[in-house]
């Protein structure tokens, strides 16, 4: 598995691999292919300038194939100095297979890097899977919070050791 930015070829692939559950957990409504490419276009533009938002796509190692997403945003309403906020998501064929644990540690050494000292995991509280994900990258749970939102989260902690460097990772 390999962590790389998204593309605009990337596009068809997100859209064929979105299901319910992405909707329900992430999005709302179902994707259209406008929103994709001009989201994907912002996540282009947030790497050119060093923007707040690292996003990733989750590939294989082989085939580059892309199987979901990851991200990384340090500017999450409610995170302290230090803090940043990671978000994940899977295609239906890909999950169970360990694939968000090592996203989740990889993207945790690059936030080592840049100076993240605590990673943040927000979990709605229905979200088992995402939360069982959670824990299995060595992140415990902290606090229930109501979201600007309105919406409830659980938050998922992570101290970050320098050097960017994460055990097991």
């Amino acid at each position: 598995m390999v962590l790389s930015p998204p593309c605009l070829d990337d596009v068809d692939a997100h859209l064929a691999g979105e299901d319910e559950l992405l909707v329900r957990w992430l999005s709302g409504e179902p994707a259209t292919r406008a929103g994709i490419e001009a989201y994907f276009r912002h996540c282009i533009e947030q790497w050119a300038t060093r923007g707040p938002l690292r996003a990733l796509g989750i590939r294989t190692a082989a085939r580059r194939t892309l199987v979901g997403y990851i991200d990384l945003r340090f500017d999450v309403a409610g995170l302290e100095p230090g803090q940043g906020n990671i978000s994940y998501a899977l295609y239906p064929a890909w999950r169970g297979q360990g694939l968000v644990t090592r996203a989740v540690r990889l993207i945790c050494r690059y936030a080592a890097a840049e100076g993240m000292t605590q990673a943040v995991i927000r979990v709605d509280p229905e979200n088992h899977a995402s939360a069982a994900a959670a824990r299995r990258s060595g992140f415990t749970y902290d606090k229930q919070l109501l979201e600007e939102d309105g919406n409830r989260t659980d938050w998922y902690l992570l101290g970050l050791p320098g050097e960017g460097v994460l055990p097991g990772a």
